[in-house]
């Protein structure tokens, strides 16, 4: 009987398709974020296939060393040919097709042929698996507020499309995870923070808003003392506030910064209305800490 796959010279007789092969080598350290947001997810795909690199070559008609490079973040890949690995590897062609044009224009500013071969390109049609949509409808305004605060546009609308096409590429995985309110979550606060300025004391938050907020009825000459007073207490707080672990900044910025209740801040996040309440409390007692320490008494009780 005729195999119904190519035999991969690689693969010992009777090995399965559990088998992967030589192993994939890592990422290189210079890759782009916006290149990571797809290649990551093929790579997942990819080991998750039971494909070796001599199979897929085959199927998509392209050296190994090519592939490899490709995989490891070496070359940025034509369209067609990424088409054909999606194929080969059930990914859906539409919201990949949407993070390797977004990730391209970097690369094409060394490359003008770029710039011809993606004009000539005609978009991918696509439309979204129906959970997927109604997911979107009840998170988009959380997760635009919450990338507003560390984002300007248009850098916050690419973070968060980025991470719906990022769900929407793995949506099997999203769909089969524990709770897809929370690995949602995840895929929007990396998208966020990878392109967010940090420092040591954690990422920058975008004071603008916040700062016009605070200041709104504290101008004029005779309110400067005052206005200087609010933006230095302004700026202690985000710096604090960025010294915060993950799930307790997450709970303090949509409940202080976007007046979110304890229960829409559980919905959105998919955790716990104890979890969110616990993160609150402790972070709220740090912040104390730090904004408000207890005076120095200078002595030593007899």
């Amino acid at each position: 009987m005729t195999p119904s796959h190519p035999v991969d010279p690689d693969e010992p007789p009777g090995a399965g398709r559990g088998r992967l092969g030589r192993p994939l080598g890592p990422i290189i350290s210079n890759c782009p974020a916006e290149h990571r947001a797809w290649l990551e997810l093929v790579r997942e795909a990819y080991l998750e296939s039971g494909l070796t690199m001599t199979v897929l070559s085959l199927r998509v008609h392209m050296a190994r060393s090519k592939i490899s490079e490709l995989m490891s973040g070496r070359r940025y890949p034509h369209w067609e040919l990424l088409k054909a690995i999606a194929a080969e590897l059930r990914l859906p062609a539409g919201p990949l097709y949407r993070l390797w044009r977004h990730a391209a224009p970097e690369i094409r500013r060394k490359s003008p042929a770029w710039s011809a071969e993606t004009a000539a390109t005609v978009a991918v049609q696509y439309s979204p698996p129906v959970h997927h949509k109604g997911f979107r409808e009840l998170t988009k305004d959380g997760y635009d507020f919450y990338a507003g605060v560390f984002l300007p546009d248009p850098t916050r609308a690419a973070a968060v499309e980025e991470a719906y096409d990022q769900l929407w590429l793995s949506w099997a995985k999203a769909l089969s995870s524990p709770d897809i309110r929370r690995h949602g979550w995840g895929v929007l606060r990396a998208s966020v923070m990878s392109r967010a300025a940090h420092d040591n004391n954690g990422p920058h938050f975008l004071h603008t808003a916040f700062d016009t907020l605070a200041l709104r009825d504290l101008s004029g000459p005779e309110h400067a003392q005052a206005a200087s007073e609010q933006l230095a207490e302004t700026q202690d707080l985000f710096r604090a506030m960025g010294r915060l672990p993950a799930p307790q900044l997450d709970v303090i910025v949509l409940r202080s910064l976007g007046g979110m209740n304890e229960e829409q801040v559980s919905d959105l996040l998919g955790v716990p209305l104890a979890a969110v309440r616990s993160d609150q409390r402790h972070a709220t007692r740090f912040l104390d800490s730090v904004l408000c320490p207890p005076p120095d008494t200078g002595g030593t009780l007899s």
